[in-house]
């Protein structure tokens, strides 16, 4: 291209991506056909002369986000990057590998709480580290009401655990909360049925049917990384280890085909049920970290799950799967009508 030829078309690019203007505005001014325009702007991108750049946030992954997302059937995918591959602070030092930032997970799950949840929705919150850390990241949200879908680890702990996080967020919303003041695992499942019928239980529980957009956390079948794990009995780990569990999701356990497996511990805890969580159009996982990567993957492969919130490390690991199996979640009506 001479000279004249490379003003022209440094013009015409400038009038396309910078002013908005059309193809055919663009032909009308410079006295050409809309089709030499084309020709004209498709040579300034061959020649370097426009450059395109895409960019969002540093900490989110915009890549790896639709690779995820397309991979597994995924609503939504939101890869943030994990506290290893981020500089560290002057004298610190990074942490392990396959550790997770619940801080930086949770709020990226704030933000994407805040575009998915609309006013009149029924906003349903389980007990894990990443939601408490989510609600507490929580600036805005639509007037919707707030429910607990799961027990507490230890109702000691429910004013800064799961309960906390129901207040926090309807207090954010300004609507109204429904939190569960039990312990999520019982000794027997004569206890738990007890438990459900009384009246502030009872209550929440009615709102399970509602929820529009659920948030729950992950843990793999490991002591630090599973709260159910960590309150049951040395024997009946080693009994629910024997059946395969890989993963676990609001009292729920998997194995790694994202098969369910002993049912009867669902039956002495309090959380919603398997089947009422499928029928929820939104349901948004919030889990990261290497060493939580194949019990992302067991989950995800259960279709319980519609939307990730997840960090590079687990999700480097989930794309090099060899593959991710069946996952129904997306059978479900679009929240958004579609």
């Amino acid at each position: 291209m001479g000279p004249a030829e490379l003003v022209q078309a440094a013009a015409m690019a400038r009038r396309f991506y910078l002013e908005g203007k059309s193809k055919i505005q663009i032909a009308e001014e410079f006295g050409v056909s809309r089709f030499k325009v084309a020709r004209v702007l498709e040579t300034a991108l061959e020649r370097d002369l426009v450059r395109i750049e895409i960019r969002v946030p540093s900490e989110l992954d915009a890549e790896r986000s639709d690779a995820l997302r397309a991979r597994y059937g995924l609503r939504h995918a939101v890869v943030v990057e994990s506290p290893a591959d981020a500089p560290p602070a002057f004298g610190a030092q990074n942490p392990p590998d396959d550790a997770a930032d619940p801080e930086n997970l949770g709020e990226v799950a704030a933000d994407l709480l805040g575009e998915l949840v609309n006013e009149g929705d029924v906003l349903g919150l389980a007990w894990g580290r990443s939601t408490i850390h989510m609600a507490a990241a929580l600036h805005r949200l639509p007037p919707c009401t707030v429910v607990q879908l799961t027990g507490v680890y230890d109702a000691g702990t429910a004013d800064r655990g799961s309960v906390e996080a129901v207040r926090r967020a309807a207090d954010v919303s300004g609507g109204e909360a429904h939190p569960i003041y039990a312990p999520m695992l019982l000794p027997d499942s004569a206890t738990a049925e007890a438990l459900r019928r009384q009246t502030g239980i009872a209550r929440a529980f009615e709102y399970f049917d509602k929820v529009t957009v659920a948030c729950v956390s992950i843990g793999s079948w490991e002591p630090g990384v599973s709260t159910v794990y960590d309150m049951l009995s040395e024997q009946e780990r080693e009994h629910y280890a024997s059946l395969g569990a890989a993963a676990e999701m609001s009292a729920h356990l998997f194995d790694a085909e994202g098969r369910r497996i002993g049912r009867d511990l669902g039956e002495r805890c309090i959380t919603v049920e398997a089947d009422r969580l499928r029928r929820i159009p939104e349901v948004v996982a919030i889990a990261g970290g290497r060493r939580k990567a194949d019990a992302i993957g067991a989950v995800l492969r259960s279709g319980l799950v519609t939307s990730l919130v997840t960090d590079t490390a687990a999700a480097d690991h989930l794309l090099l799967e060899t593959g991710p199996g069946p996952r129904p979640a997306l059978d479900r009506a679009d929240p958004d009508g579609a």
